[in-house]
């Protein structure tokens, strides 16, 4: 494949060639899409037919998009479908493997150097700023969710907008009482949801019920691309490989410390009268110690 589009995922580089494709290639594209990765996985013939379009068609459009051929875009698949399957023992072996001698700090600043690079530069500004200003809007409620290992993210954002707005909703880990938060969003509320690998179906389905009820679905995930983007209307990818077992949370944080300044900015007349009373509430209960 192209070297401009080899850290791409395949469903990245569909989506950057879609305006340039043919009316067939374009329904073969969308069935791709639809059901992504799983749908690029059969045999060519398969593929074609489930689109309703020639297996020529399928031949000329993933070259089109930059690969040698069918077998070269299915082994793409293959891979992203690997990596996001990937327990921490399968990473951590894959790491070690092609250790250099250096120092871990080293190698994992490096990493972290090179994920936020290849981060900022799949960002756009102007919807980042689109994301900031539906979570800076008082007029909607806010409701905030993490997974098994992203619930600490969605937990230090929670801690930070509660101080700079009213109506945010941290919900609680277990599933089973997520129907009763879905029961009060209304249509414009925002969800911010947080999803990475090995990525969580419960996710999928409380996003899915939400953007039933018209709820703007804020997006933070993988370079691969959580399965709730398809019900998001902005979605942040950071890049999470770095070496060790465990995927990276350091972009994740990055960019949720840049909504939450986007936000207190952008209300900071009714965040700095928050922040008062609450540091008024503060020395009431002691909770922090002072200076004698």
């Amino acid at each position: 494949m192209k070297g401009n589009t080899a850290s791409m995922t395949v469903s990245d580089v569909i989506t950057a060639h879609f305006a340039a494709l043919t009316r067939a290639e374009r329904r073969l594209a969308e069935t791709l899409l639809d059901n992504y990765p799983v749908s690029g996985l059969g045999s060519i013939t398969t593929v074609a037919e489930n689109a309703g379009v020639s297996t020529p068609t399928v031949a000329r459009m993933v070259q089109k998009l930059g690969f040698r051929g069918f077998p070269d875009f299915q082994a793409r698949l293959h891979q992203e479908l690997e990596a996001t399957i990937s327990n921490p023992i399968a990473k951590h072996d894959r790491w070690a493997a092609s250790a250099p001698g250096t120092h871990i700090l080293n190698r994992f600043a490096d990493a972290v150097m090179g994920n936020m690079r290849l981060t900022l530069s799949q960002i756009e500004p102007a919807e980042f700023d689109a994301a900031a200003a539906l979570v800076s809007d008082c007029r909607r409620h806010v409701y905030l969710v993490g997974g098994r290992i992203t619930r600490t993210m969605a937990d230090y954002l929670f801690t930070h907008l509660q101080v700079i707005r009213t109506g945010v909703t941290h919900i609680a880990a277990n599933p089973s009482s997520w129907p009763h938060y879905v029961l009060d969003m209304k249509r414009g509320d925002v969800l911010i949801l947080f999803d990475i690998r090995r990525y969580e179906q419960e996710m999928e389905t409380l996003a899915s019920f939400a953007r039933k009820r018209g709820v703007e679905i804020v997006l933070f995930t993988d370079q691969w691309g959580s399965p709730v983007a398809k019900s998001a209307s902005k979605v942040f990818r950071a890049q999470i490989e770095v070496p060790s077992a465990w995927d990276s949370s350091v972009l994740l944080l990055f960019l949720v410390e840049a909504l939450i300044e986007a936000v207190q900015s952008s209300n900071w007349d009714e965040t700095r009268d928050r922040m008062k009373t609450l540091e008024g509430l503060f020395d009431s209960t002691r909770i922090f110690r002072k200076p004698v």
